[in-house]
């Protein structure tokens, strides 16, 4: 059987990224359509905005910001992997 990518790259080429912090912000909040990730270009690379209810931020931010740490290392590590700069800043 062969494996197929099923992500289409955007322009800036961060579909993948952008989909993956929200494939794990969805999996971790209690109210997954409030969930929203905006891409924003600037000088050092895109940052991806990651937006939730007020009531799941604290999920998403972790016990002394581990889980948001996390997620900061996984992006990192898949976006390094399609050759871009991607931070996420959660808002």
């Amino acid at each position: 059987m062969k494996k197929e990518k099923a992500c289409a790259v955007s322009s800036t080429g961060g579909a993948i990224v952008k989909e993956l912090v929200e494939f794990i912000a969805r999996a971790l909040v209690d109210d997954p359509s409030q969930v929203r990730v905006d891409e924003v270009d600037d000088e050092k690379g895109t940052v991806l905005e990651l937006r939730v209810a007020p009531a799941d931020m604290g999920k998403v931010i972790g016990k002394q910001g581990r889980t948001a740490k996390a997620i900061r290392t996984l992006v990192k590590a898949a976006a390094t992997r399609e050759g871009k700069r991607v931070t996420v800043e959660i808002v």
